[in-house]
């Protein structure tokens, strides 16, 4: 029995979060009391608990995570200074008077929000509050609306600068680095946060551009469903006040990802640099008050916090996850899979596809990624395809029925003229396209390779 110890752990905490415990103290805690009863049966070793402190000391050391609550700020900030409603209002003036122009406009306007906030449950919100009204008032069909907001809210997920890709980063890194030295290279190639970023784009876009070929098809097959604004609904801005909307975001974006891409700055930097931007174009619009600033402040701090705690606690749960042997038992279970490598990939991906419904992106990747992610890097999985792979994965759960988060927080927002049943309805052609982006990643593992390789030359 005690070589199961390790399942009996993972299956312990996640019945506690299913409970609703909080996720930090739950992974630090059932590690905790798994490690004493062990002490107390001789099965498990007290001196591992003696590394503890220099792990956590290594997170607090650790320049990449610094970029964290950079990007949060960033995210909030712009988030609180109306840009994603200035954004939207110039794209209607650009689309609204075709069919499909409104959807459109918040594919476009959700995608640029995702890449400046790179937070999902903050983009599906704030597009809830902003575009399903409208969409609605024009005689949008319910579903379509639905949908259409909440698979542009989880481009937040993929589409860099991303936290879930800040986060992926650093573990799938640090456990690339920990295989090769394992098998004798002691000059290990690096993974970095920046490559993810750069493997992302690709994919990124080509997800955006099947939403948009979606809504076009629709638009003219069902234009009833995606009705164009009426003319006097419609804006008649200049194209210098939509270019003055557009600009500034679209700019920022640039300087962050530019900075990266083109070596410049490091993701801690450039994330700096989108804080100090994110914050003049929130100043040149409304005025940042005392009471403001402290409340963005306090509001990034608790994200940020929550982000750390988990880290801890989760840093805990993989030492005694190890301490019993939980990587031997779990490369012991894959090497047995019929199919090898094959199986092995579709096996995780199916348990984070699942784990997506109880748990969020970043208790994933501190639990269960630092665990099955060594395991595909001695079997010669790529570790930027295999990261990119994981966030399009978990992008599609969260938007899954019955259980996706962003199905939850658009629930939360919409009104009741808006059924559970047209959420669920309006996700599934969004569904269907994201796994048809997996599928190609597959089959072209390029797409996510070929930019980094090319750029690290």
């Amino acid at each position: 029995m005690t070589e199961f110890a390790p399942l009996l752990l993972f299956a312990l905490v996640c019945l506690l979060l299913m409970l609703g415990y909080p996720v930090a103290f739950t992974l630090g805690g059932s590690a905790l009391f798994a490690a004493g009863l062990g002490i107390i049966n001789g099965v498990f070793d007290p001196a591992l608990l003696h590394a503890i402190p220099s792990r956590l000391f290594g997170t607090m050391s650790n320049t990449t995570l610094s970029a964290v609550p950079l990007f949060v700020l960033m995210g909030i900030m712009l988030q609180r200074s109306r840009i994603a409603e200035e954004l939207l209002h110039a794209m209607s003036a650009l689309f609204g008077q075709r069919p499909g122009g409104l959807g459109i406009s918040v594919v476009i306007v959700g995608a640029l929000l995702a890449a400046s906030t790179g937070i999902v449950g903050a983009t599906v919100v704030t597009m809830g509050l902003m575009s399903l009204p409208t969409m609605l008032r024009q005689g949008y069909q319910p579903a379509l609306a639905c949908g259409t907001i909440c698979a542009t809210g989880t481009l937040g997920q993929i589409v860099p600068p991303s936290i879930a890709l800040v986060l992926l980063g650093d573990i799938l890194g640090n456990s690339y680095q920990q295989v090769q030295l394992e098998q004798g290279n002691f000059t290990p190639d690096t993974v970095s946060v920046s490559d993810l970023f750069m493997g992302a784009i690709t994919p990124g876009l080509i997800l955006i551009a099947l939403y948009l070929l979606l809504l076009t098809t629709l638009a003219r097959r069902r234009p009833q469903w995606l009705p164009a604004l009426p003319r006097s609904d419609q804006s008649r801005g200049t194209a210098l006040q939509v270019l003055r909307a557009i600009l500034p975001p679209i700019l920022l974006i640039v300087a962050v990802l530019g900075s990266i891409l083109s070596g410049i700055a490091t993701p801690t930097e450039a994330a700096g640099v989108g804080a100090i931007g994110a914050t003049l174009l929130a100043a040149a619009r409304t005025p940042l008050t005392g009471s403001r600033l402290l409340a963005i402040g306090m509001e990034t701090m608790q994200v940020t916090t929550m982000v750390f705690m988990i880290l801890i606690g989760a840093t805990v749960f993989s030492l005694v996850f190890r301490g019993f042997g939980g990587d031997e038992l779990i490369t012991h279970l894959f090497s047995q899979l019929p199919g090898g490598l094959i199986s092995a990939i579709f096996l995780v991906m199916l348990m984070l596809f699942l784990l997506g419904f109880i748990l969020d992106f970043i208790e994933i990747t501190f639990v269960v990624v630092p665990v099955v992610a060594p395991i595909l890097f001695r079997m010669g999985v790529d570790p930027v395809w295999l990261g990119i792979m994981i966030a399009v994965n978990l992008q599609t759960s969260f938007l899954t029925p019955p259980f996706g988060f962003a199905l939850f927080y658009l629930r939360g927002v919409a009104g009741a003229e808006v059924t559970t049943g047209d959420i669920y309805r309006g996700v599934m052609p969004f569904i269907l396209l994201q796994m048809l982006l997996l599928v190609i990643l597959v089959f072209w593992p390029e797409l996510t390779t070929w930019l980094p390789d090319r750029i690290n030359r």
